[in-house]
């Protein structure tokens, strides 16, 4: 009882602090020991030294060259004029009413295309911010915007989504990466349609108050004039992230020969090198083609280097907290509790899943811990594999995006604000709508039976 206790008060304790503004890299560690000290299971600094470290350093050695790259990607798009003129190009067609349209399916092309999530946030940072700005739409919507198009839909519902949290339960049901069209298809529209009416609704009402897109001291976006890079050139760049992604993933690294060859070697083909290598090329053809924009390039090199550390160190820092919660034994308990719901069984798959899901802030993270733990009591309830696969996944993105979310936390670091400023409107269309589909999509397939 003593190890529950621990891990909810530093888990609501954790949410209240991040949302009050104070970083994580302080708070996380801290809250790690005090579940630890709190649970009478493991020394405090022996949780801080043996499993926060490892946690926070795996999750930095894993990801760091997709910060590095993606940071340096989004802040070299911005300072040529390539940011600026996407969002000239896309407020034209779309209308500077339809900004925050614009936002969602430039982001949510680029997650449905492969591209990583973290990717996508700083990609899309200096595009959206500016279709905001130049439609005077309150900036403090743009993280939510951002987030609707990257962690909704195309992260879990829609069919074939490359995302690697997509392939995660194919392993365990036996199902491909299409597995429940229907249900997903169906959620995506709930999550993508509602997103779009509330964030609508937002923008309407902060028009209405007079408030416009704000000001906002080193926001990091690079004031450009009239002599832009044209349109065509300046979204060759996400064009080529997405086409090389593909190609490195399913030609390149799907070679049995390339395979072989690492795999001679002791090692084996990690799923972030596509997206490295996609980037680190456009990033090169940025330099090459659009050099005469760049006035120091060292210098704009080392600010988006610099910009990727404290988004990954952030995350790290969340990732360290989860993983001492996870290796004290009340989480068991915790575990088991939650299989012992007396509901439907389909409720209790997607309940389980996203309650994993928010303890330790991520999707992927409660996913991995609900498949390893459960999926062989979810396939004895007889539930169709391609259901399991799909509502599970809808209902990981649900609670994973608590205020101590790592993405969260990153995406409110790119963008430069804080929780207070937006986290309303990232709950409202991370948690709260998508919780709403994952209902009704069950409620759907126990009536229909439909996958």
């Amino acid at each position: 009882m003593l190890g529950v206790l621990a891990i909810l008060l530093t888990l609501f304790s954790l949410m209240y602090f991040a949302y009050r503004g104070v970083t994580v890299l302080v708070l996380a560690p801290i809250l790690a020991m005090l579940a630890a000290l709190l649970s009478g299971e493991i020394p405090a600094l022996h949780a801080l030294s043996n499993i926060f470290m490892p946690a926070a350093a795996g999750y930095i050695q894993a990801y760091f060259p997709v910060f590095l790259a993606g940071a340096i990607f989004g802040k070299l798009m911005g300072v040529t004029g390539a940011a600026t003129s996407i969002a000239h190009y896309i407020s034209n067609k779309f209308g500077k009413k339809h900004a925050i349209a614009a936002v969602i399916v430039a982001t949510s092309l680029l997650t449905y295309g492969g591209v990583s999530l973290f990717v996508v946030v700083f990609a899309m940072y200096p595009i959206g911010a500016m279709l905001l700005r130049e439609a005077d739409v309150p900036k403090r919507l743009l993280p939510a915007a951002i987030a609707l198009g990257a962690f909704t839909f195309t992260m879990t519902g829609l069919p074939g989504s490359p995302q690697y949290i997509n392939t995660m339960p194919t392993v365990y049901f036996g199902t491909d990466i299409y597995a429940g069209p229907i249900l997903g298809l169906m959620g995506s529209a709930i999550m993508f349609f509602g997103g779009l009416w509330w964030l609508n609704r937002r923008a309407a009402q902060a028009a209405a108050a007079g408030e416009g897109y704000g000001n906002h001291e080193n926001e990091g976006l690079h004031e450009v004039g009239n002599d832009l890079p044209s349109f065509g050139i300046s979204i060759t760049p996400i064009a080529l992230v997405f086409v090389l992604n593909f190609i490195f993933t399913k030609v390149y690294f799907a070679n049995p020969a390339i395979i072989a060859s690492y795999e001679a070697v002791g090692s084996a083909i990690n799923g972030t090198w596509p997206v490295v290598l996609g980037l680190s090329l456009s990033i090169v053809f940025i330099l090459v083609t659009l050099r005469k924009y760049l006035v120091n390039t060292n210098k704009v090199i080392f600010e988006g280097a610099i910009g990727s550390l404290l988004p990954i160190f952030n995350t790290g820092s969340e990732v360290g907290y989860g993983g001492v919660i996870k290796s004290l034994a009340a989480f068991t308990t915790v575990k088991l509790g939650i299989v012992a719901f007396t509901i439907p069984s389909i409720f209790k798959v997607a309940i389980s899943t996203t309650l994993l899901a928010g303890i330790v802030g991520s999707s992927s993270g409660g996913t991995a811990i609900a498949l390893e733990v459960l999926a062989k009591d979810f396939l004895a309830m007889g539930i169709d594999p391609q259901a399991l696969h799909r509502i599970m996944l809808m209902a990981s993105g649900g609670l994973d995006s608590l205020p101590h979310c790592g993405a969260v936390i990153t995406l409110l670091s790119v963008c430069k604000l804080n929780h207070k400023e937006s986290y309303l409107d990232i709950a409202a269309l991370t948690v709260v709508i998508p919780l709403i589909a994952v209902a009704i999509v069950s409620v759907f397939y126990l009536i229909t039976g439909i996958v």
